[in-house]
This record gives C-alpha cells, sequence and structure tokens, in this order.
C-alpha cells in the first residue's frame, strides 16, 4: 500500500478520509446516477498521487472533477513544485462541493475548477499538460484523449480510471491510447482498475 503519512499533513489525511466516507455514503443514499459522488478508490487515489509526485508534475488536467477527492490528492502531489491542476466537471453542485473542499484542504490556490462538457472545454485549454487524468465519461474519453493530443507534453503521463470496473465503456479509450505511437500503456489492479501510459520524449 502506498503510505502518504509521511508527505501529507494528519490534519489533510483526516479531511480526505472525511470526503471519501461522505462520498460513499452519498453513493449508497442516491438512486440518481447524476447525484452519486463516485470518488477514486482511496488505494487508486494514493498511488496516483505517487505516481505525479515522484514524477514531478506540474500542468495536470483532471477530467471529472465530482467533490474534489481526486482533486485534492492530485492539486497535493504538485501544490509544493508549485504546478497548477485544471478539473473539469459537467455539474456545478458538485464544483460548489469540491470548492469547498479545496478552500479546506488549503489547495485552492492550485487549481482551477471548470464546469462543462470536457469536449466542448478541451478546445479552449492552453497547455501542454505533463499529465491527464480521466475519470467521468468513460464512453467519450477516446474522442477527448484525441482532442487533447495537440496539448500533451511529450513526457505526458495519462491515466484513467474504471478499467476493470467498466471495460465495455472505456474499450474505445484503451482502443485510442495504446494506437498512439510511443505511448506505453498498462493496467494497474487497483481500485476499479486504473491505466496509466507515457510517452517516451
Amino acid at each position: 500500500m502506498i503510505m502518504p503519512e509521511r508527505i501529507l499533513s494528519p490534519a489533510l489525511l483526516s479531511l480526505l478520509d472525511e470526503i471519501e466516507k461522505f462520498g460513499r455514503a452519498q453513493d449508497d443514499a442516491q438512486r440518481e446516477h447524476s447525484k452519486k459522488m463516485l470518488n477514486l478508490e482511496p488505494a487508486t487515489a494514493r498511488l496516483l498521487h505517487f505516481i505525479l509526485r515522484s514524477a514531478r508534475r506540474r500542468k495536470i488536467l483532471e477530467i471529472g472533477t465530482s467533490n474534489g477527492y481526486s482533486t485534492i490528492w492530485i492539486a497535493a502531489a504538485v501544490a509544493s513544485a508549485g504546478g497548477e491542476v485544471i478539473s473539469i466537471d459537467r455539474s456545478g453542485d458538485k464544483h460548489a462541493l469540491a470548492r469547498v473542499n479545496l478552500e479546506k484542504a488549503g489547495l485552492a490556490h492550485c487549481v482551477s475548477l471548470i464546469a462543462g462538457e470536457a469536449a466542448n472545454t478541451i478546445p479552449n485549454l492552453a497547455g501542454p499538460f505533463d499529465a491527464v487524468f480521466f475519470d467521468a465519461d468513460r464512453i467519450n474519453a477516446g474522442a477527448e484523449l484525441r482532442l487533447l493530443l495537440p496539448k500533451l507534453a511529450q513526457d505526458v503521463i495519462v491515466a484513467a480510471d474504471n478499467v476493470s470496473s467498466h471495460p465495455l465503456e472505456i474499450a474505445g479509450y484503451l482502443e485510442a491510447i495504446r494506437a498512439l505511437p510511443d505511448f506505453w500503456e498498462f493496467t494497474v489492479p487497483v481500485g476499479k482498475g486504473l491505466s496509466i501510459a507515457y510517452r517516451h520524449p
């Protein structure tokens, strides 16, 4: 297990635990899919934090903010290096929750939240991004990846969740990322299955 206790404060870890528990309770109580938090699994979040921090990523795009659980893990990985995170979600209500949680975490200064559809937002973003995390619309992730290609750094890391839990929905994305030249991709059997791809510069 990835152990962040040595690098993250007890207060931040406690907040992350609180947000994760809230998300699980919300998911259990809600029948409507759009109102579920669908947060990243804790073990996956820790692994993603470890990868981004050790690779010294500085400009990250997250597609799928929800209540900010994964966003905080990502922002904590880049904040000490002066990095920034842009996080997109179609739900304004979830962004409101994320904004409050980022303020509590002391990380709001390095995160820009954008409400809207990723496909409509990506063309207006300025790259290059040295890391991208897909955790929202699995079916359209492949098309979103193609829109992002001109905005990716040469040594970009691209991650996507739900490979094991939703294999049919994410199949198009996996086909797209595996077809790209110079990209190495593999799936880590953690949480719901995390795809990690790296472009060798």
